[in-house]
């Protein structure tokens, strides 16, 4: 059988609210999505992306209408194991990322690494919460308000995990999540900014949307002072292009309802999985939970021990010839991407933890599909592969 990487959420629901509003010929970014984001979060900006919501975060923690952003030059600490466009938007508005190492176990940002990588310069820090594991949230709020330094919040593989019974996005100035196909719940492509401030999330607006006024909830004041300027044209901010569509909207409003069964199923896959896998913990590690955390598990991560006698490659190798898809955890440690070499940043400490899990971890499904039946096979292969090189 097979095990794949994830499975699509939508189903004939879904396609009759997209063909709907296609039949309505209201396409472009309208009543759906503004309803969708209302439903999501009291100041909540839908976009197309996961990264986008990154790059309209950091577009806003940097813009200067606002006052006491963050500066070119400023630093902001962030996870050695992320994504691509965790960085790329601190690049891109010239801030100085400043690459720490993860926790072993949760494979989290490690908060003792915050407190000693943190200097004159930090000005935010950038968790992101691997595999829809809750990051130590408490403690990262308390430094980032020791240090009066912003707390930007990569929810992008985390939607509908909490921490300290409250949803992840919610303790820092912005939070940013996906609608990516494969993600715990879809608009195809998408993603959403949450803000702590109406007055924030009218600025995302602005700068979704070319720098016009015509989308914010609140443009008197800028309409007032340019009357000679036909207010749907009125541009008075820097901006993009990044409007979700009415479909997106559409079906996110059908998604987000059937959210909280989708993670209820994951937890219960990985549930299963961890007794699976705990047969084989001499050789294998996989990711914990938080603590106080309650993990929405975007993916379930397997690490291979340094001193086992096989390779990761060799266990993927066995699992795809077995119908197991497998997949790289993210993108590694992003400091050993080659593409860092080109823009500033900086690397207080060596890296060990994101080293070994880019060497030597892979990730497999765990999503709404993933039942007993995959995880018997699953758990049978890699007794298998165990048995046949007598490590069982």
């Amino acid at each position: 059988m097979q095990v794949k990487l994830h499975n699509p959420t939508f189903g004939e629901e879904e396609i009759a609210a997209v063909v709907e509003v296609m039949r309505s010929t209201m396409v472009t970014s309208g009543a759906k999505v503004r309803a969708f984001e209302q439903a999501f979060h009291p100041n909540a900006v839908m976009c197309n992306s996961g990264s986008s919501a990154n790059l309209l975060a950091i577009a806003a923690a940097t813009n200067p209408v606002m006052p006491d952003t963050l500066r070119p030059g400023d630093e902001v600490i962030v996870s050695a194991l992320s994504w691509a466009t965790t960085v790329w938007p601190l690049v891109q508005h010239g801030l100085v990322p400043v690459i720490v190492d993860i926790d072993p176990d949760t494979l989290n940002i490690d908060v003792n690494k915050v407190i000693d990588a943190a200097g004159k310069r930090t000005r935010a820090i950038m968790p992101v919460h691997v595999y829809g594991n809750p990051c130590e949230l408490s403690p990262l709020t308390m430094i980032a308000n020791d240090r009066d330094a912003c707390l930007i919040e990569d929810c992008c593989e985390a939607l509908g995990a909490t921490y300290a019974g409250a949803p992840v996005g919610s303790f820092g100035s912005f939070g940013t999540f996906s609608f990516y196909f494969s993600h715990h719940m879809t608009t195809l492509e998408g993603g959403m900014v949450v803000t702590s401030s109406p007055i924030w999330a009218d600025l995302i607006r602005c700068l979704r949307a070319h720098g016009w006024t015509r989308e914010m909830d609140e443009p008197k004041v800028e309409n007032a002072q340019y009357p000679e300027i036909d207010p749907r044209f009125l541009f008075v901010n820097s901006g993009y292009n990044l409007r979700a569509t009415e479909c997106q909207g559409a079906m996110g409003l059908i998604q987000l309802g059937k959210l909280a069964g989708f993670v209820e199923k994951r937890r219960h896959a990985a549930e299963m999985y961890n007794e699976r896998f705990g047969r084989h913990r001499r050789w294998l590690r996989t990711q914990k939970e938080t603590p106080g955390g309650k993990s929405s598990w975007f993916s379930y991560a397997i690490i291979v021990e340094p001193d086992a006698p096989f390779t990761a490659a060799d266990l993927r190798k066995h699992f795809e010839a077995a119908g197991i898809e497998t997949r790289a955890i993210i993108c590694g440690n992003i400091a050993a991407q080659p593409a860092m070499k080109l823009y500033p940043h900086r690397v207080p400490f060596p890296l060990p933890h994101a080293d070994h899990v880019m060497r030597a971890g892979f990730s497999i499904g765990c999503h709404q599909d993933v039942d007993s039946v995959a995880v018997a096979h699953v758990g049978d292969t890699l007794d298998d592969f165990m048995r046949a090189r007598g490590y069982a």
